[in-house]
């Protein structure tokens, strides 16, 4: 069963690694000259040089194009596509056409054929996203050094191990989507929204309490200064390079959130003193960057443990319900479909043959040896047909 299934998926498969070659000799070639860029343009010690600015925009500008297509594209929306062209077609497919009763009425079991299945095509799905995130983020190494931003929400989900939680877990909803909907086309929308609402779920409500984020409070004006200089909010709050701002809010001398809007008229007794802001901080929420790699397999293994438990799902379904019925197959596609003898023995009330012996599981036979060039027995007469 396992080479029957990858004899169906093969194709898709040599196309989608073959796609993965080519884009991993153009990642190889344009990644050796980007580190060489890097080395060469002086980003690491520009900050003593004071022109960072100038030299970071030089460097960003090289292959634009294929930061985009890497990072904003492929990454972002190949584990989708994999659920979606790969996953939620599986099942729903042999469901939608009825050629999943052939498989069954053989000697294969329905465990055993949702198995081989699942194991060809998710271990197929998870490679193919881990090598595109492995050569994002061996590419993208020279820009994560010069941003120190990899835990910002926009590049967490684009490298090293989460997308392969991301994978697994698309895959798994396409297939829970085709089995219960039976159809290929809505399966596969299903698939698509249920991915993207999962992912927004985790990014807002889930990913920031990972572990519990630590807090700074800091005033934008010291007190007792009248110089009138303002110290820019967050100044003095700003954490480790590569941390993850939470959230970050001013609060009035009270302790009340200020939406942003400090109002100061022109006739009030601080401007001449100079002590307006006094008493106005502001309050920072964070995840430090020492916790990427907890992070990232935390991300992970909550993606691959909403996968074991739809592919579990799947399992109890297609072994503890009845067979699925369609309305959708074409007469004759389906090996259930009623034979013209069939149709005449309904027409013949006093035909002796049962119809309930000429069951499915028996059509296969009797098609087996018909094509091997032998005369199926006639039971009319009572007898069995070997004196004939």
């Amino acid at each position: 069963m396992i080479w029957f299934a990858w004899r169906q998926f093969r194709t898709q498969a040599a196309v989608v690694f073959g796609a993965l070659a080519v884009l991993a000799v153009v990642v190889i070639v344009t990644g050796l000259q980007l580190r060489h860029w890097y080395d060469a343009s002086g980003i690491a010690n520009c900050a003593a040089a004071g022109d960072c600015d100038t030299v970071t925009s030089a460097f960003t500008a090289h292959y634009s194009w294929l930061q985009t297509l890497l990072g904003n594209v492929l990454i972002d929306f190949f584990p989708a596509v994999i659920g979606v062209f790969w996953g939620a077609p599986l099942i729903a497919r042999e469901l939608d056409t009825g050629s999943y009763r052939l498989v069954w009425t053989q000697s294969v079991t329905r465990t055993r054929w949702l198995a081989a299945k699942i194991t060809i095509v998710g271990a197929a799905s998870v490679a193919a996203v881990g090598l595109l995130s492995w050569m994002v983020t061996w590419w993208s190494t020279p820009f994560d050094k010069m941003a120190n931003n990899k835990f910002d929400p926009s590049v967490f989900s684009e490298r090293d191990i989460a997308p392969l939680g991301y994978a697994a877990f698309a895959f798994a909803l396409g297939v829970t989507a085709g089995l219960v909907i039976r159809r290929t086309l809505p399966a596969m929308a299903t698939t698509l929204v249920g991915y993207i609402a999962a992912r927004v779920v985790v990014l807002i409500w889930i990913r920031p309490h990972f572990q519990a984020p630590l807090h700074a409070t800091g005033l934008l004006q010291a007190p007792g200064s009248d110089s009138g200089l303002v110290k820019l909010p967050g100044a003095t709050l700003a954490p480790q390079p590569g941390s993850w701002l939470v959230s970050s809010q001013i609060l009035d001398p009270s302790g009340h959130p200020t939406n942003g809007r400090i109002e100061v008229r022109i006739g009030d007794p601080c401007v001449a003193t100079h002590s307006c802001l006094t008493g106005y901080h502001q309050t920072i929420t964070y995840q430090p960057a020492s916790r990427y790699w907890p992070f990232q397999w935390y991300e992970m293994s909550l993606f691959i443990a909403l996968a074991a438990i739809l592919i579990g799902f799947c399992f109890w379904q297609i072994n503890g319900r009845r067979l699925p019925t369609t309305s959708r197959i074409l007469p004759g596609t389906r090996p259930d479909t009623p034979s013209r003898l069939e149709k005449t023995l309904d027409r013949d009330p006093a035909a002796h043959l049962d119809r309930a012996t000429f069951t499915a599981a028996e059509r296969p036979m009797a098609v087996r040896g018909k094509a091997g060039g032998h005369r199926l027995p006639d039971t009319r007469d009572g007898t069995d047909g070997s004196s004939r």
